[in-house]
């Protein structure tokens, strides 16, 4: 039962968790159309139909529609739709509809593009009913969306480092749980995950590594741990001071997420930049800023390197 994403361990029903997914710009369009008589056509483009304005009554209700969708499908989020808009065509013997939704959030507006499109459909055929008996609404259908892990499946993935910095964890006295946290998440992403080291905060080794880390190909490292306030936590220092370039987006990104989850990630210290080509980012030790940049770098992170290819973006 776990491979079905609304079913839970018992098999029942649930709502998707997206609570930690990154909220970013979605888009959808769809389309469909309704078949007619080529004489209710003309009647409709003549304003000539008893119950009115046929085209203008369908488009508000494709924009309601696509609003009232998590109303009519149980599991659909409740989202706040930034943008909708109903276009119609006609065609001899048919109105193709086509919708586009918009907004910024943490999944998608497919089912509302699909809904806006259907109510639409309806509300045409509610009106020319009881003049054309033979109408037929069919063919509706995604045809586009932006946005989410689907808009990355092609793009290309770096071989990736993962660095484990602790004194607790090194002398066997804990338990590396952040490393494994990254080298899943990005070995799930489709990355080549087969360098990996734990050493004690502030070691003299951590530079030296990276750059055998470099002449062996690997493309992006993430180091975990010797960040935080005490006297020992020197990743960031010591790497600073490495950076051909910073790269500020990145730790912006990085924290404004943890702020929006955990009021004391604004006393967490992270970096991120580019060492002889290679992007380091240095991430607190914690399991929870682990998981958090799984979500923050995940697939946004992989366009970089087309980018420092000098491909187009």
């Amino acid at each position: 039962m776990n491979d079905f994403s609304h079913l839970d361990n018992k098999g029942n029903v649930k709502m998707v968790d997206v609570t930690d997914k990154v909220v970013t710009v979605r888009i959808a369009k769809a389309e469909g159309k309704i078949s007619m008589l080529p004489e209710t056509i003309i009647a409709i483009q003549n304003d000539a139909l008893p119950k009115g304005n046929v085209l203008t009554t369908a488009k508000i209700s494709g924009i309601q529609s696509a609003k009232k969708t998590a109303e009519m499908i149980p599991m659909c989020h409740q989202l706040n739709l930034s943008y909708v808009d109903i276009e119609f065509e006609f065609e001899s013997d048919a109105i193709c509809i086509r919708s586009i939704v918009k907004t910024k959030e943490a999944t998608g507006v497919e089912m509302e593009a699909l809904s806006a499109v259907s109510g639409a459909a309806l509300t045409i055929y509610d009106m020319c009913k009881s003049v054309d008996k033979s109408m037929i609404i069919g063919e509706i259908k995604l045809v586009k969306k932006v946005g989410g892990k689907s808009d990355n499946a092609i793009e290309y993935r770096p071989n990736v480092g993962v660095i484990t910095l602790s004194d607790s964890i090194s002398s066997g006295h804990g338990e590396d749980k952040s490393g494994p946290i990254l080298i899943d998440g990005f070995s799930n992403a489709g990355c080549v995950v087969n360098h990996h080291e734990i050493y004690p905060d502030g070691s003299d080794k951590l530079i030296s590594t990276i750059q055998g880390w470099v002449k062996d190909g690997v493309e992006l490292i993430i180091t975990t741990g010797g960040t935080g306030l005490g006297p020992r936590d020197l990743t960031i220092e010591t790497m600073e001071k490495v950076f051909d370039s910073k790269l500020p987006g990145v730790e912006q990104a990085l924290h404004a997420y943890g702020r929006g989850k955990v009021k004391t990630a604004m006393l967490s210290r992270l970096t991120a930049g580019v060492v002889n080509g290679v992007i380091v980012i240095c991430l607190p030790g914690s399991t929870g800023a682990a998981k958090d940049a799984l979500q923050v770098l995940i697939p946004t992170i992989f366009h970089s390197f087309h980018m420092m290819k000098g491909e187009k973006h």
